[in-house]
Formats: C-alpha cells, sequence, structure tokens
C-alpha cells in the first residue's frame, strides 16, 4: 500500500517504482531522521535518465549483518565491512565495485588514509567513504573536502566524473550537515548507519505520522 500510494503521488513510471522497492524506500523512509523531506522528494517524478549522488547512495543504511554490539571501534567497523564485502556492496545499491580500503594519500609531509574507496559505474566516479562511530561534526566534513580535492586532482581517469564523498557516521544534525555540505564544489553526502533494523511495528507508525503531518500542512 506504501508503494501503490507513493507511485500514484509522484507519478512514478515502471521503472522508478522498481528502483524505489529495490532500494528499500520503505524502510529509508521510516528509519530515516528528516522522514517529511524523503516522502516530498519521492512525490517529485523524475526523467527515468537522470541519475544523482542523492539518489543512488542509499540513507540511512541498515549494517545489522555485521553483528555488531556494545562498543565497537572505527577499526573493527571497517574490518567488518569489508569482511561482509559481498552484504555491505548489496545495501549500498546498485552499480558499486570495491577498489580499496586504507588507501594512502601524501600532501605536503603528512600521509592520510581513506577508509574506504568505491567506484560506482552510473555515477562514473570514485567514492570516497570515512567511517564515523560518533555523530556528525563539521570537521568531519572539512577533511573529506581535503580527500576530494586531492581525489580530483590525482585520482580521475580520462572519462570519469569529479569524486563523490560520503561521510558514514551513527548520527547527524540536518541543519549542521546544511551548514557543512552547502555551496561545496564537490559532492559530499553525510549517512547514517544503524547496527539493527526497528520493528515492523515502529516503522509503520513512523511513516503513519509523517503522512499525517504533511497531509495536514496542505
Amino acid at each position: 500500500m506504501f508503494y501503490h500510494t507513493e507511485a500514484l503521488r509522484g507519478g512514478w513510471s515502471v521503472r522508478q517504482l522498481q528502483r524505489q522497492m529495490d532500494s528499500q524506500f520503505y524502510e529509508r523512509t521510516a528509519l530515516s531522521s528528516n522522514k517529511a523531506a524523503m516522502l516530498t522528494k519521492g512525490a517529485q517524478a523524475k526523467p527515468e535518465e537522470v541519475v544523482s549522488a542523492e539518489e543512488e547512495i542509499r540513507h540511512p543504511l541498515v549494517l545489522e549483518f555485521l553483528g555488531l554490539r556494545d562498543e565497537y571501534s572505527e577499526t573493527k567497523l571497517e574490518e567488518e565491512l569489508v569482511r561482509h564485502l559481498e552484504t555491505f556492496l548489496l545495501e549500498l545499491g546498485n552499480d558499486f565495485a570495491f577498489v580499496g580500503r586504507q588507501r594512502r594519500l601524501r600532501i605536503d609531509d603528512e600521509w592520510y588514509r581513506v577508509d574506504l574507496l568505491f567506484f560506482h559505474r552510473r555515477l562514473r566516479c570514485r567514492v570516497i567513504f570515512d567511517l564515523k562511530l560518533g555523530h556528525f561534526t563539521h570537521a568531519d566534513a572539512g577533511q573529506m573536502h581535503v580527500y576530494l580535492n586531492y581525489a580530483r586532482e590525482h585520482w580521475m581517469q580520462p572519462g570519469e566524473n569529479p569524486p563523490v564523498g560520503v561521510i558514514l557516521c551513527s548520527g547527524k544534525g540536518e541543519a549542521l550537515v546544511r551548514y557543512a555540505t552547502d555551496s561545496l564544489p564537490s559532492k559530499l553526502l553525510v549517512r547514517e548507519y544503524l547496527t539493527a533494523l526497528p520493528s515492523e511495528k515502529v516503522l509503520v507508525s513512523e511513516l503513519e505520522k509523517t503522512r499525517r503531518e504533511l497531509e495536514g500542512r496542505k
């Protein structure tokens, strides 16, 4: 019923409907900290050939397959993602290819490392993942901006689009994300991850509450 309603609201084509179902749009909307924005965006039909990083890189990412409980480090998170790489690629979405982990780059006299590096076939660009255990901070955006500028200058191949950065964190404030990432010359996305999926009852309740709020604004 959710997909039936949203397909009618958004005027989705069959292909767009299939993509939304394949990307678990229902679950991700219910889990999102800004459900209203996702429902509003989903209601806007787009030409089928349009591909954007915002749509291709899912949000939030559900990493329950890692089996992480209680306390764990960024190193442990990275190790488990690589160990469950096939499942992680399926969770990320279509057309991701794994390039490497802990890719080194040298700036002036210092060495830096990017946690995970992918290539997206449809976006035709490299996607840099920076893993964070806590909430997103503006310093995280600054660090990723450095990585993206370096990658654009040294890692891009002929025919590729500029790289995209993804900061994967356990929580974020929408206002801070907007102030830290708006108007940057590079595409930088902040995505939350969950180590457990809430019950179906909770998902349904959250979606219905947000939909009623949206309808009340009209």
